[in-house]
């Protein structure tokens, strides 16, 4: 395996940086990637550029990547159905009218349970937290950076520690392949209480919710957006039905689709499945109660609904581009280069910081966390079972890795995902959050190195 692996990654975070235009970077790494996976010769531009096209063609032969674009889309149908009916509105004067989000700390912390309470799926739970709080957010004058942070980092984290849902299942699927003194199950387990990055993340998101206090980035984004924000009505409230109906008919359909696709096992069951059937079902009876209001005719819904749809657009369009980028470097082979950087003669206590370090390389590189789990962990077990080292350690400093990675990835789908559920900016949003997902970072590193040294 070769250095050249790492050039396409580094070719989208340039661009990034250079030209602030996340799809122009993305498609030139695609581009930079296929153009290494061909033989070099006169025609290699043009053998480049079929190989960009037919590599995103090629995405869409994915059952699961297909479902993820679909419900992407669909998802924003739904959130103008709600905004449209009034009922996002209404929502916002009830919960305030109740005292339930009556100033900054409630309506922050409110983001984070909700996030946090439905770990099933992590694009479920940043959607769901999103879409209660955007109009909480604006009517306090509070940066919709702050709420992408807030949700962004309060779901992947509690979907790694919980793992009674897709993540948990995919691991343990990954563990299972090898023998351990004990199942696999105990070893999953006993990653909750030494995966370091995701609980630090955690505790950020509360400290934020409970302090007001905001540094970098972010705090000038929430100046922004206390001078930009004259909080007004988009829609007259009419009922909070209208919002709430469809919202618990996406999060009850989920649960309910989770099982029906696991067999009646909730963790067996499939996350992409579940939640595009269940935005589908959000999206109809949103589309029956507004119908059936009498205030709307078909016409004007169908116009309502794609609408919705295009404002999502761009981001649809770099959620597809980053599952090509990534199916590239797959070809490529950018992880498994990345994570034999890691070695193994390295000190003994060095080896679950490094694989933390690996791991959250190849996350933001490739932007997929459990492409990057599928990686190491191969790799992890060996060493494990050669050193005799903690199995637990190993496997969660692999996990915490992969979510970090991810929360610093440009072109990480729940990243934008996570922008797309708060109405932020994708670019602003990693921009933000960045400065708290590497201080996170470092305190994780400085925590396994102690822990290593203590009980290695």
């Amino acid at each position: 395996m070769d250095w050249y692996t790492v050039l396409p990654p580094f070719v989208a975070l340039a661009v990034v940086l250079w030209k602030k235009e996340v799809i122009l970077a993305l498609l030139l790494a695609i581009f930079s990637a296929e153009v290494l996976l061909t033989e070099m010769g006169i025609g290699f531009l043009f053998t480049g550029i079929i190989g960009t096209f037919e590599r995103i063609v090629e995405v869409f032969g994915s059952g699961g990547n297909t479902r993820v674009l679909v419900f992407s889309l669909m998802i924003g149908a739904v959130l103008a159905f709600m905004r449209h009916s009034g009922g996002v509105t209404a929502m916002v004067e009830y919960i305030i009218g109740k005292g339930i989000g009556k100033n900054k700390r409630q309506v922050a912390f409110m983001a984070n349970f909700t996030g946090m309470a439905i770990f099933i799926e992590s694009n479920l739970s940043v959607l769901t937290a999103g879409i209660i709080s955007r109009g909480l957010f604006d009517k306090y004058k509070m940066s919709r950076a702050k709420l992408a942070f807030i949700i962004d980092s309060s779901a992947a984290p509690i979907c790694i520690l919980v793992l009674l849902n897709g993540w948990g299942a995919f691991v343990l699927g990954l563990l299972s392949n090898y023998e351990f003194e004990v199942s696999a199950a105990e070893v999953l387990w006993g990653t909750v209480a030494l995966n370091f990055y995701p609980i630090i993340a955690l505790c950020m998101v509360w400290y934020t919710a409970f302090t007001g206090n905001l540094h970098g980035p972010l705090a000038k984004s929430e100046v922004s957006a206390v001078e930009e924000i004259a909080h007004k009505h988009e829609f007259k409230p009419t009922k909070a039905r209208f919002m709430l109906v469809p919202l618990i008919t996406l999060v009850g359909g989920m649960i309910a689709f989770m099982f029906w696709t696991g067999n009646g096992v909730l963790a067996d069951g499939s996350g992409s499945k579940s939640v595009l059937y269940a935005t589908v079902c959000a999206c109809l009876v949103a589309y029956g109660m507004m119908l059936n209001s009498g205030r709307f005719q078909h016409q004007q819904l169908v116009k309502i609904g794609f609408d919705g749809m295009a404002e999502l657009l761009p981001l649809v369009s770099i959620v597809l581009l980053s599952l090509t980028l990534g199916a590239s470097l797959k070809v490529l082979g950018t992880g498994v280069f990345i994570a034999q950087m890691v070695g193994d003669s390295l000190p003994v206590f060095m080896i679950a910081p490094m694989m933390f370090i690996a791991g959250a390389i190849i996350a933001f590189s490739t932007g997929t966390s459990w492409g990057t789990f599928a990686i190491l962990i191969p790799i992890g077990v060996p060493l494990i079972q050669a050193l005799g080292l903690p199995p637990s350690l190993i496997i969660a400093a692999i996990l915490g890795g992969g979510v970090f990675g991810d929360h610093c990835s440009p072109i990480s789908d729940t990243t934008a995902v996570s922008a797309l559920a708060s109405g932020c900016d994708l670019l602003e949003h990693v921009k933000t959050q960045l400065p708290y997902a590497l201080f996170g970072g470092s305190l994780t590193i400085i925590a396994y190195v102690v822990y290593g040294l203590i009980s290695l």
